[in-house]
């Protein structure tokens, strides 16, 4: 059985799909750690409720950002996790952690390939939308290396942007997505 860490900066829906999904049988899986970097990120609530270790790493805790790669790398590598899983982590991790986990690492990402990389990416789509420039995004799961949003994917899929949604809209229909396609990634990571 796959042992996964999940990291997390919110509210922990993705992380939700993944505990369903092992609780139903439907993932051959266990998460055996959930890692914040905020300490008030609900997701931290909902691993307590599902009975999993979980703990708060913040890079202000550390006194640089590399001594907190590292701090990170060696809080998750003490589970033993097969794989590490960025599920709504809003922190670009370096080489320093990365190191630890080659290729073992892998991220969502609410936006096609070479589209809109970094934070912001269902914003960003819905302003390029509404601008005339795209009628589609998606969301794809990657292998992280050290460039943005940039390694190799794992499984994505193109999300339609309707003429008379709002952002409300679009983002509704991303998480259904993303919530399907984290659990395949992790299936075939």
């Amino acid at each position: 059985m796959k042992r996964v860490a999940v990291l997390i900066s919110g509210r922990g829906t993705n992380l939700a799909a993944l505990l369903d999904s092992v609780d139903s049988g439907d993932l051959e899986a266990e998460i055996v750690v959930v890692v914040s970097n905020r300490s008030d990120a609900y997701g931290l609530i909902r691993a307590e409720q599902a009975g999993i270790e979980n703990s708060v790493c913040r890079p202000a805790d550390y006194g640089s950002r590399q001594a907190f790669d590292i701090g990170l790398a060696e809080s998750v590598e003490s589970h033993s996790p097969d794989l590490v899983v960025l599920a709504g982590w809003m922190l670009i991790l370096g080489s320093s952690f990365l190191d630890h986990f080659v290729g073992r690492v892998i991220n969502l990402h609410p936006a096609l390939p070479g589209q809109f990389p970094g934070t912001g990416a269902i914003d960003r789509a819905y302003e390029a939308f509404k601008r005339g420039e795209i009628n589609r995004t998606g969301v794809m799961v990657h292998h992280v290396i050290p460039e943005v949003d940039a390694g190799p994917v794992i499984i994505k899929e193109t999300v339609p942007i309707h003429a008379d949604d709002t952002e409300s809209d679009l983002t509704a229909r991303i998480r259904e997505v993303e919530h399907r396609l984290i659990v395949e990634a992790v299936r075939r990571a």
